[in-house]
This record gives structure tokens, C-alpha cells and sequence, in this order.
């Protein structure tokens, strides 16, 4: 399996970074996208990758959008030339809570999606409160838009088959197991085509609902979790969507590792 989604230089894993790979590798999880979600934290995450044998991606997350200015751009454009970095992100819009002016996410939204097209590097995306702007942006850029994940998806069918339509993948995170939050996803999930599907963790956070133990904190190695409740949904074997979920997470960012 490949953990589209960890969060990996996050202070929680500041103490145990070495245990929670090899965690993860004992529960079958291969590979992790290490996600950059600031200039600081897309360094981090590269050297992270470089340190460890995974991969990362480069970008910056709505609710920094304020952070992106002229050197910022020229440092991403830096980042993205490493092997390493196999996507331009997390990057979108969150209208949730705006710790960023809706001005300012969607400037440097538009920015990241060029940076993507330039590089020819597909794009990790994120949408929280935001789906009508955050799609209008993709279909103004659909004649050129590369490939695109809407990362931890929690929305409805019809916002999941408007992405579907653009060619968009779809992440699905432990909120697939949550009841009481994720009915709309758990309603939508059987009807996602299944060469469109990646599943991830997005570690700390998260944490699935069905874990038979209690957790302080979400991990790559919960990901089996993730695709145990997925499988239930869509009456597939577990197998089958580990098999599937990794072939189209290695298609869709030209994954060489393996």
C-alpha cells in the first residue's frame, strides 16, 4: 500500500520518526507522500523524504496563502526541481475558517496550478468549504490541468462526480469510518469509479474510527484501516483495493521507486 497523505514533519512525529516507519512497513504500508503544506514545512518534508526513501510533494496550503509572495514562488519553483517531489501542494481553498483572505488562497491557488503546469507535476489538492470556487478554478483551467487529486475528500456525490468529470482522483482518508461526520462519503463511496480512487491517512490527523485500540494520534500504519472500511463499502475485497489504490497512486505520480 502508499499513504498518499502524511503530515510527517509535524511536531507529533518529532520523537518517533524512525518507529513509525518501520510500523508501517510491518502493516503493509511501502511507501509514504510526505505532504509540504508551507515553503518551511515543503523543506522539511523534502529532507524528510531524502532522509527516509519516501517521496513528498511541494507546496503551500490555503491557510498559509497569505505566505505566498514573489520568493515564495521562486523557492517552490526550487523545491520542485528534486527527484524527490512528485506534486505541486497541498494547495486550494479552505473557506472553513479563512485563516487566509479568500483573495489571497485563490491567488496562490492559481499561482500553484501554473507552477504544476510548468513542471508537468500533477497536483495535491485540498477543498474545505469552498467547492464552488475551488471548482470553478479547475474548469477554467481544464484545457491544461494536469493531473489532480482532491486530497482527504469529505464531500457529497454530486460535488464528488463534478471533480469526476474533470478527471480528478479522489483521497479518501479515515473519515470514511466516521458515522456520524461521514455519511455524505460513506453515501458517495460506491459510486467512485475505482481507477479513480487513492487512499491515505493524512497522519497526525484523522485517526479512523474503526481501530480496535485507542490512538493519541493517526499513523501510516492505521492506513489497512482506511481500506478495510472502503472495501466493506464497495464489496470488494481488501486486496483488491489495496492492488487498485496502489497501482492507480503509482500511475498518477509516475511512481519509479518500486
Amino acid at each position: 500500500m502508499i499513504d498518499i497523505g502524511v503530515n510527517f514533519h509535524h511536531k507529533r512525529f518529532a520523537q518517533d520518526r524512525p518507529e513509525v516507519l518501520d510500523r508501517a512497513l510491518e502493516a503493509g504500508v511501502e511507501l509514504l507522500i510526505l505532504t509540504g503544506t508551507s515553503i518551511q514545512a515543503s523543506q522539511q518534508a523534502l529532507k524528510l523524504a531524502q532522509t527516509h526513501g519516501q517521496v513528498c510533494t511541494a507546496g503551500i496550503h490555503p491557510h498559509e496563502a497569505r505566505t505566498y509572495h514573489p520568493e515564495a514562488h521562486k523557492a517552490l519553483q526550487s523545491l520542485l526541481k528534486s527527484p524527490e517531489v512528485v506534486a505541486v501542494g497541498e494547495c486550494g481553498l479552505d473557506f472553513d475558517r479563512n485563516f487566509s483572505e479568500p483573495k489571497d488562497q485563490i491567488r496562490c491557488f492559481e499561482g500553484q496550478i501554473e507552477l504544476a503546469i510548468g513542471h508537468q507535476l500533477p497536483l495535491f489538492t485540498h477543498e474545505r468549504a469552498a467547492h464552488p470556487a475551488f471548482l470553478e478554478i479547475l474548469k477554467r483551467h481544464q484545457n491544461h490541468l494536469p493531473r489532480t487529486v482532491v486530497h482527504c475528500f469529505t464531500g457529497n456525490r454530486k460535488q464528488m462526480e463534478a471533480y469526476l468529470e474533470l478527471g480528478c482522483f479522489i483521497g479518501i482518508t479515515g473519515w470514511i469510518t466516521d458515522l456520524k461526520r461521514g455519511q455524505d462519503l460513506r453515501d458517495a463511496l460506491p459510486h467512485l469509479p475505482l481507477d479513480r480512487l487513492m487512499v491515505e491517512t493524512d497522519a497526525p490527523f484523522l485517526t479512523p474510527k474503526n481501530l480496535p485500540f485507542r490512538a493519541s494520534r493517526n499513523e501510516p500504519a492505521y492506513l489497512p484501516f482506511v481500506v478495510k472500511e472502503v472495501a466493506r463499502l464497495v464489496g470488494k475485497p481488501e486486496r483488491e483495493i489495496q492492488t487498485i489504490s496502489r497501482q492507480n497512486t503509482e500511475r498518477f505520480f509516475a511512481l519509479e521507486w518500486q
